[in-house]
């Protein structure tokens, strides 16, 4: 029998039904919002667990003109009463902002007319019929022609739905996928109080006493606080990853990841993928991350012995988070590594914020942290105190990896200590190389893993290592270079002709290894002759360098 095809970025449910894509059924969310009623729903979920294809599915079932086989043998289908009630019978109005980018604000609003030109002019044979008055006429062909002036766009959606009412006599349905993107870019870019001005216009005109509106659906990463858009909204219900309803609605469930394992032959590479991208706590259940699950499928299907890689952070909107690690102090370096090594830590974590609230304490760090999904809960929270972990394999590597690179860059854009560094490689200064090395490390995460190897462990520090010495611009850094009679950690050729550096880097178990540890790098620079290199391009005056590190400390013994 043949195998349905893997939906990797597939989030139009239309097409991904058609086209024989694999299908793991969320049409259950359409039960729940029906009987668990609100006027207006936001859903809150980190990145990758499916909002858009969901919203894709809400359109699709409520849409007027809805193809009713897309949801053959689907959960939902089995809901007579409520298909005979609901199914196709709505003016369905879907917008996605996740595209609202720009460097400023009129680039992002005209972004914002593409959107609503786009969605105009998916009804306009529905309406070009339609009896309508000279202004509305008017008004809706500026929307179709990018026309709009920003003070008439906050108006525009509601405009919209009064139309399709007067037209088709039934209220509309509002979608809206990555209400938060818009809020995110004018942040970084320094527009933030022009867009939330504006969000803030078009979100209450078309969300707050509304009489053209059935009911609207919002998704995002974030909660934004209620008071910074969505002013005065009383029929609001929120739905974030701490809240029991809709928990599995987002996400890939134990039992769906099994089946979809055992679809395409993959049963044996249940544990890894668990270990890798189960983890996240949604509600009561336990989550998957369903881009990293299809991702790695793909892989193994073209080569069983891939090994799994972090795909979720490579799709991720990261600048929140490096914002807050640029600023971490000395306690919240200290709690990562808690983290990193397994350990659980107890936070008062705030679901809705203001942007500006942001960067108001380093505390939040941990809210932005646990709502984006780099950390997940363990149990319900008590007074608003959560215990915080890193759900799975994937991230924890994020943690290890990307930022620590982002501690070692703030190390390296030290300009003047950095220089100062590396003069004392070229001038023998073993003890000052040392003080400034375990300086170094006291400001980063170190590696607390216990089961890696120690091989895996020199490569982390020969890499700060490279990463330090690469700041001497002058310098030619080589790395496993073949030397002698191996392959070298570390070979300097400085800007002096006649000089050269030869660094061999170990791994102590303990502290008092330390010592022991230089010596036999020394010993192993001497016989496998690592210098000779350096040698044949005629330089006569080397140092040689056996530098050992056990966590956050080093010893430097220098020879010649």
């Amino acid at each position: 029998m043949q195998r349905k095809k893997l939906p990797i970025g597939i989030d139009d449910f239309e097409k991904l039904r058609k086209e024989d894509f694999y299908y793991i059924d969320k049409t259950g969310l359409i039960c729940d919002l029906l009987n668990h009623w609100a006027e207006v729903n936001l859903f809150t979920r980190p990145r990758r667990f499916g909002k858009t294809l969901n919203m894709s599915m809400l359109k699709c079932f409520f849409e007027i003109g809805a193809d009713k086989t897309l949801f053959d043998g689907l959960l939902i289908s089995q809901e007579t009463v409520l298909c005979e009630e609901y199914f196709g019978k709505f003016p369905v109005i879907f917008l996605s902002l996740k595209s609202v980018d720009g460097l400023t604000y009129d680039l992002a609003i005209e972004r914002i007319k593409t959107i609503l030109q786009e969605e105009a002019m998916r009804f306009h044979n529905m309406l070009k019929d339609k009896l309508l008055s000279p202004f509305d006429r008017k008004k809706l062909s500026q929307m179709e022609n990018r026309e709009l002036q920003e003070k008439e766009i906050p108006d525009s959606l509601k405009f919209l739905s009064r139309v399709l009412y007067t037209c088709l006599g039934q209220k509309v349905i509002l979608l809206i996928d990555e209400y938060d993107v818009p809020l995110d870019k004018a942040f970084q870019h320094g527009y933030y109080e022009e867009m939330v001005s504006l969000l803030r216009g078009l979100f209450g005109q078309v969300l707050k006493t509304n009489e053209f509106l059935q009911f609207a659906v919002l998704t995002g990463c974030l909660r934004v606080s209620k008071e910074s858009i969505f002013t005065g909204l009383n029929n609001f219900d929120v739905n974030s990853i701490v809240d029991v309803e809709h928990d599995e609605q987002f996400g890939f469930t134990n039992s769906e990841v099994e089946n979809f394992l055992k679809e395409y032959g993959l049963e044996e590479k249940t544990s890894v993928i668990k270990e890798w991208y189960d983890g996240y706590r949604f509600g009561d259940a336990s989550i998957y991350c369903p881009w990293d699950v299809m991702k790695y499928t793909k892989k193994l299907l073209a080569d069983p012995h891939a090994e799994p890689e972090a795909f979720w952070i490579n799709t991720s909107g990261n600048e929140l988070v490096k914002r807050f690690i640029d600023k971490a102090d000395k306690t919240t370096q200290n709690e990562i590594e808690r983290l990193v090594a397994g350990e659980a830590i107890e936070k008062a974590v705030r679901l809705d914020l203001t942007y500006h609230e942001l960067d108001a304490s380093i505390n939040n760090l941990w809210s932005v942290l646990f709502t984006t999904g780099y950390l997940t809960q363990t149990d319900r929270a008590i007074n608003g105190v959560y215990k915080l972990v890193i759900p799975n394999r994937e991230v924890r590597e994020v943690f290890l990896l990307q930022i620590q690179e982002w501690f070692k860059a703030c190390v390296i854009d030290e300009e003047r200590p950095m220089h100062a560094f590396c003069r004392a490689f070229l001038e023998g200064e073993a003890e000052d190389i040392q003080k400034q090395l375990n300086v170094i490390l006291s400001r980063m995460i170190s590696i607390l893993d216990t089961k890696a190897p120690d091989d895996k462990k020199e490569s982390f520090y020969h890499g700060l290592l490279l990463g330090l010495l690469r700041s001497e611009a002058s310098w030619l850094i080589l790395s496993n270079a073949e030397s002698g009679d191996g392959f070298s950690d570390i070979l300097v050729e400085p800007e002096d002709p006649d000089g050269g550096i030869v660094i061999e880097v170990k791994y102590a178990s303990s502290i008092v290894g330390l010592e022991k540890a230089c010596e036999e790098a020394l010993a192993q620079i001497k016989e496998k002759r690592y210098e000779e290199r350096l040698r044949n391009d005629g330089r006569t005056e080397i140092l040689t360098y056996g530098i050992a590190f056990y966590k956050k400390r080093c010893k430097v013994v220098c020879g010649k």
